[in-house]
């Protein structure tokens, strides 16, 4: 059986014309169902030198996932839209249940156009005056999703059918459902049942409720005029008459249909996922081809940070921020990486991050000073050495508290950062020396320009940022030895430590550096002993530090303002120590 659709010649072309352009198809028709409105009985499969697309029009919303694959942080397609890749498997199976019972019973065995489908259709249509149901099958709204046409005349229904068989031949039933799963609308600029399940319930489709699952099947169908947040008494009819229906199929029982009617409709869209912002943003920016960035990251423990650092912010001040960075010590993988207490904030700046921003260290290069020491047997945790006023040159330098202690051991200089200690010791192994063994183990040291290093830099005299900083004490936690900060994953089998710079100092060294950081004084909120830390902070009271290491992980934190004003009464011992 043929079908006149427009003009057949006699080249056996078939012409229409659609959308003010001439379409030409070649025509070879072999029966395959389907009704005309006249309600002759035809069938139309195209040439496959006129194929359906595959793969819709436009890119998919890149995503940065966390080390298990958890989705960290998605971005909106070029137009504007979330359309977040998703699985048959991702998906709940009892949505796919009630999808198939409300929308496709035959999906499965059917050759993606259902004829006993479409004569229901056309009998209900003719006997009760109006559309009752469509007839389309999956595989059919699945070809009109694809290519973004969302027609609904005759001739458009006529090319969807073509096109599903067309899809049939082509692909997997599961390749087509997953396509589908991506594609079909949810309102706004939700595409997809994944995009749709973050929005409307904040969770991933994986696992649904009865209730969250018959409304995500009723949603596609008038995507705009069932929107939960805009029209949630139309979205809950919508369920119910899913919920009612395959009641009625035996998909479900009347009593689950009734109690998931009692479940309420989201009556506002939940944001997407917005972890680790900072991060996120460079990854995709430094490789903007990529559909999936895959880290090293934890998002269970990132999430927690950003919450522990947004609430510590907020303790502290109204512009006042936060950044936190964690590392496996043995790995050098980041785990965590919050660039600032609230991305969104204008007020604390937090689109800046402060984990890649220069900034003064303060004290917390004073363990590397005392590391070189006694590297070269210039001294020893028990040596004794003079906490007294003393100038070097031009520079006079002081404890922060303006208090002199007499004669002390470098243990305890180190664990209280008395300054003028640190300063003699790096008067005595060279400025330079710090700042080239530092430089060569793989930090990036800011100095003034067309300036060496002076004794300045034992107490904050340079710029460094946070990343270096946890670079540094990675080396410290590790006997010395240094390992690439990482926060995308390395080859299978490949070197962590490689890429990185030259030892530190040697393990003697650097085990006894550690030991005495163990015995710095803890902040009120903890028990001392348990991690070896060191604070810092800046000249004027604009940076708050403190890293530390427990033998497998290193923290390290900071606080102040994005722009660097003075905070006054802000010290690394009482704002970031805590934090710690």
């Amino acid at each position: 059986t043929s079908v006149n659709l427009s003009v057949l010649d006699r080249a056996g072309l078939v012409s229409s014309q659609r959308d003010g352009r001439q379409v030409i198809y070649r025509a070879n028709f072999d029966a395959v169902g389907g009704l005309v409105a006249t309600g002759a009985v035809a069938a139309a499969v195209f040439d496959a030198r006129n194929p359906p697309t595959l793969d819709p029009t436009g890119r998919p919303s890149v995503m940065v996932l966390d080390r298990t694959g958890t989705l960290l942080r998605p971005f909106t397609t070029q137009a504007g839209r979330w359309r977040l890749p998703v699985a048959v498997d991702d998906v709940d199976p009892r949505y796919l249940e009630l999808l198939f019972a409300y929308e496709d019973k035959r999906f499965r065995d059917h050759f993606g156009v259902d004829p006993r489908a479409m004569l229901r259709a056309v009998w209900q249509a003719v006997t009760t005056g109006g559309i009752v149901s469509g007839g389309s099958t999956l595989t059919m709204q699945t070809a009109r999703l694809l290519e973004d046409r969302h027609e609904r005349t005759l001739d458009r229904k006529l090319v969807e059918m073509v096109h599903a068989v067309q899809l049939e031949r082509r692909l997997s039933k599961d390749e087509i459902l997953k396509r589908y799963l991506a594609l079909a609308p949810f309102g706004g600029n939700l595409e997809g049942v994944r995009a749709a399940s973050l929005a409307y319930f904040g969770r991933e489709p994986a696992r649904l409720t009865l209730g969250q699952a018959a409304l995500l099947v009723a949603l596609p169908q008038a995507p705009e005029g069932r929107r939960p947040d805009r029209h949630p008494e139309a979205a809950k009819a919508a369920r119910d008459r899913v919920l009612d229906r395959v009641a009625a199929a035996g998909v479900i029982s009347q009593a689950e249909a009734d109690e998931a009617k009692r479940e309420r409709v989201p009556t506002a869209r939940r944001p997407v996922p917005m972890l680790a912002p900072h991060l996120a943003r460079r990854l995709v920016a430094g490789e903007p081809d990529a559909a999936i960035h895959r880290t090293t990251l934890d998002a269970r423990l990132q999430r927690e940070l950003e919450t522990l650092a947004r609430e510590r912010a907020e303790t502290l001040g109204p512009a006042i921020s936060t950044a936190i960075l964690v590392a496996d010590q043995q790995s050098g993988e980041i785990l965590a990486s919050v660039g600032s207490a609230d991305f969104l904030s204008t007020v604390r700046q937090g689109h800046v991050d402060m984990t890649r921003a220069i900034r003064s260290p303060g004290s917390t290069l004073k363990p590397f000073i005392y590391g070189l020491a006694f590297e070269a047997g210039l001294a020893h945790p028990e040596t004794l050495i003079e906490d007294r006023p003393i100038r070097f040159g031009d520079y006079r330098p002081e404890n922060f508290d303006d208090v002199f202690h007499g004669t002390v051991t470098i243990r305890e200089a180190l664990e209280r950062s008395l300054n003028v200690p640190a300063v003699a010791v790096l008067d005595a192994i060279g400025p330079n020396r710090l700042a080239v063994r530092l430089r060569g183990t793989g930090a990036t040291l800011k100095l003034p320009r067309i300036e060496a290093p002076s004794l300045a830099i034992g107490l904050g005299g340079l710029g460094l940022t946070l990343e270096d900083l946890a670079y540094l004490y990675v080396a410290l936690a590790r006997g010395g030895a240094p390992v690439r900060l990482h926060a995308l994953p390395v080859a299978d089998g490949a070197d962590p430590a490689r890429g990185a710079g030259d030892r530190l100092f040697d393990r003697r060294a650097a085990w006894l550096v550690a030991d005495v950081l163990r015995g710095t004084p803890p902040p009120v909120n903890a028990r001392g002993g348990e991690i070896a830390y060191k604070t810092g902070t800046s000249y004027g009271y604009r940076d708050a530090w403190s890293i530390g290491f427990d033998g497998k992980t290193v923290v390290a934190v900071w606080v102040g303002r994005a722009d660097a004003a003075p905070v006054p009464g802000l010290t690394g011992r009482t704002a970031a120590a805590p934090l710690l």
